[in-house]
């Protein structure tokens, strides 16, 4: 009897305000979206961000744990389409530029205030590095691309693994930069440039088995040797058309 008295009574159904689709419970079936949506106010953006940044179980510091944690198997569990639980690329990429991008600023201009110290000679790189880094991810790919072009990855892919090691490297380039708060003449490039060059290795070394390790070593030796030159004459180039 309670069962029937329960069908005489029919949950009232909702409709998606995203596709028009009508359905019961708390989701669209069609799209996904939830049912229940309301204003955006500024506490609802910053639980959007508290959310963003505090859920280990996926999304962006999910993602950022795999990327430490497994370089070269998280790239690769996304190619193969276990998505669901990674941070898209091109968005963990312009979070992790744009964090970074206002941390430099913020870390010269504590720098300047603490120790008067302002290097002329590191202005571009505290201004400019993350748009650079930008800017350059195209070629970066490219470069990637035509040592591994025989393996089963085309650019596209190759282009989300250059997008997620990117990602890693400049959030590590920030925290490395916190440095000099404490030693302003602090060169942190000593520890950028072999970090980058290992963390790639193994990310190689777990996206490419089939390659020997020491044909893996080699690739990736030239492929950030390329990089990198590639970088610092775009930085020569931009710094001499700021300065005419």
């Amino acid at each position: 009897m309670p069962e029937l008295a329960r069908s005489a009574h029919p949950v009232a159904s909702s409709i998606c305000r995203n596709c028009g689709n009508r359905g019961h419970g708390h989701f669209c079936q069609e799209c996904g979206q939830s049912y229940a949506t309301h204003r955006i106010s500024f506490p609802h953006l910053l639980h959007e961000v508290f959310h963003l940044f505090t859920h280990l179980d996926k999304g962006f510091l999910y993602t950022l744990k795999e990327l430490i944690r497994l370089p070269g198997d998280m790239q690769r569990e996304y190619l193969a389409g276990q998505r669901y639980r990674h941070q898209k690329p091109f968005s963990m990429f312009f979070v992790a530029i744009t964090v970074t991008a206002l941390g430099q600023y913020f870390i010269k201009a504590l720098v300047f205030k603490l120790y008067g110290m302002s290097d002329d000679s590191q202005d571009y790189f505290r201004h400019y590095f993350s748009l650079m880094q930008m800017a350059l991810l195209p070629l970066y790919a490219f470069i990637t691309w035509l040592f591994f072009r025989k393996s089963e990855y085309n650019y596209a892919e190759i282009a989300v693994l250059v997008l997620y090691s990117l990602s890693l490297v400049i959030f590590v380039v920030l925290l490395l930069n916190i440095s000099r708060l404490l030693f302003p003449n602090f060169e942190t490039e000593y520890i950028e440039l072999p970090f980058i060059v290992a963390y790639n290795t193994i990310t190689y070394f777990r996206l490419f088995p089939a390659d020997s390790r020491w044909l893996i070593v080699s690739k990736s030796l030239l492929i950030n040797t390329a990089c990198f030159a590639l970088s610092h004459v775009a930085a020569e180039l931009v710094v001499h058309l700021l300065e005419k």
